[in-house]
């Protein structure tokens, strides 16, 4: 049995069953162990074993059991930069492919639940950002023009479509990205365990790998069960649930958790007029809030909370009333479930790829975007390990620690609070 339980949560409770991922109980050898079964470390093994390496994935829980089974379910092809933002960053050789890459990362999630037959609740019908100011607006449609001018579905909106998209009157604008997409995240998850596993991979839960090193030509993994793993390369693929594993690591990110709530299944006229075309939706704010339906008319809501893990309906209450501000005309809701995950936020905005040393990957940091990116970046991280010629679009960067990362729960607080004031004064 997997020692770390799932959270309660909407997708736990309506996920199909996982494939089995016993726990590792005798030591063995794989071309690359990948640490973590979330979404990077499941689609790099994937990808690695239909190249034709002998995988072995380890996770501390079971798969999904961190952000890849706790997020919103929205298929987001974005980065927090802009398209020309990038160009400025990095200069167009390397911000193009970069830009491509991202570009087509939702394609790549549902080409995977297509192909793999993943019973995934998957809806392709956009996602919407939006405005609460008019003046912010136009940064929006500054946003989508640029998209539009590399190939990209976009849909410029004013007060008036935004409204008859998302059943409020509480936007003056926004922009419809047709690439993106929702799905059942956690059954996403599993979904990649049971691909992954026809392609050959090993996968354990209940395997937490308290030790790694290299010793010659190989890397040593040690697990809680006193279990190995040793293996040419390795991939650590841990995002917001990283720890002491590798040192350093865990003071690149901040930590910072996303509560969601969902209610009931909703039905009538006023119900059926919200995301009536099956979109997903967030708002511009620098504390936004998220919100889409579930394939059974249940309405989410996500957005920042504390630092610390909830503990009861009181730490959600901000959400809720949020939704029901948005939506006064459902009148008084019925919340089903309510649950929260880490998600890494790094100081760049940026995925962060490191190579800190000989065949040692490690991938991390996908700011809130994870189910598209974090897919990506395991799809080539993957190529890249199985030939380092490969072309790789991700930047790799040296680790470097936020200063003072142990005070990371006043970072994000003071945050919560600074960015809560501007978007007030905005």
């Amino acid at each position: 049995m997997n020692a770390i339980a799932m959270p309660p949560s909407l997708w736990a409770a309506t996920a199909p069953a996982a494939s089995p991922t016993p726990p590792l109980t005798e030591s063995r050898h794989a071309d690359v162990l990948v640490v973590g079964a979330g979404f990077t470390g499941l689609s790099a093994a994937l990808h690695l074993a239909e190249a034709g390496a002998r995988v072995c994935v380890l996770e501390a829980g079971e798969p999904g059991w961190g952000a890849s089974g706790r997020n919103g379910g929205q298929v987001n092809p974005s980065l927090k930069h802009d398209p020309d933002d990038l160009v400025r960053l990095y200069g167009s050789a390397r911000a193009e492919p970069l830009i491509e890459a991202v570009s087509h990362s939702a394609d790549l999630v549902f080409d995977l639940i297509a192909r793999h037959g993943i019973d995934c609740q998957p809806v392709r019908n956009g996602w919407l950002q939006v405005a609460y100011s008019p003046k912010h607006v136009g940064g929006l449609h500054a946003r989508a023009r640029q998209w539009e001018r590399r190939g990209v579905p976009t849909r410029m909106l004013d007060r008036a479509e935004v409204a008859a998209r998302l059943g409020t009157q509480a936007f003056a604008g926004g922009w419809l990205d047709g690439r993106a997409g929702g799905i059942q995240p956690l059954a996403y998850t599993r979904g990649l365990v049971r691909a992954a596993q026809q392609a050959g991979v090993a996968v354990h839960g209940g395997s937490a790998v308290t030790a790694l090193a290299r010793q010659g030509a190989h890397w040593h993994a040690t697990t809680a069960s006193g279990a190995t793993v040793t293996a040419d390369q390795v991939l650590l693929a841990t995002n917001g649930y990283t720890g002491a594993l590798w040192p350093t690591l865990s003071r690149t990110v901040l930590a910072a958790n996303s509560f969601i709530v969902a209610t009931e299944p909703l039905s009538g006229r006023e119900a059926d007029a919200i995301l009536r075309g099956g979109e997903t939706a967030s708002t511009s704010q620098r504390l936004l809030l998220y919100f889409r339906k579930d394939a059974q008319g249940r309405l989410l809501m996500g957005g920042r909370g504390h630092f610390a893990d909830p503990t009861g309906p009181a730490d959600f209450a901000h959400l809720e009333r949020s939704l029901e501000l948005l939506f006064p005309q459902l009148g008084p809701l019925r919340y089903q479930y309510r649950w929260a995950g880490r998600i890494a936020v790094t100081r760049d905005f940026m995925p962060h790829v490191h190579t800190p040393a000989p065949g040692l990957t490690i991938a991390l940091g996908y700011n809130g975007r994870g189910i598209a990116l974090a897919t990506s970046v395991g799809k080539h991280v993957a190529a890249r390990m199985a030939d380092a010629r490969a072309p790789f679009p991700y930047p790799v960067t040296p680790l470097q620690p936020i200063p003072l990362h142990g005070l990371q729960r006043f970072y994000i607080g003071g945050g919560v609070a600074w960015y809560s004031l501007l978007d007030r004064l905005a």
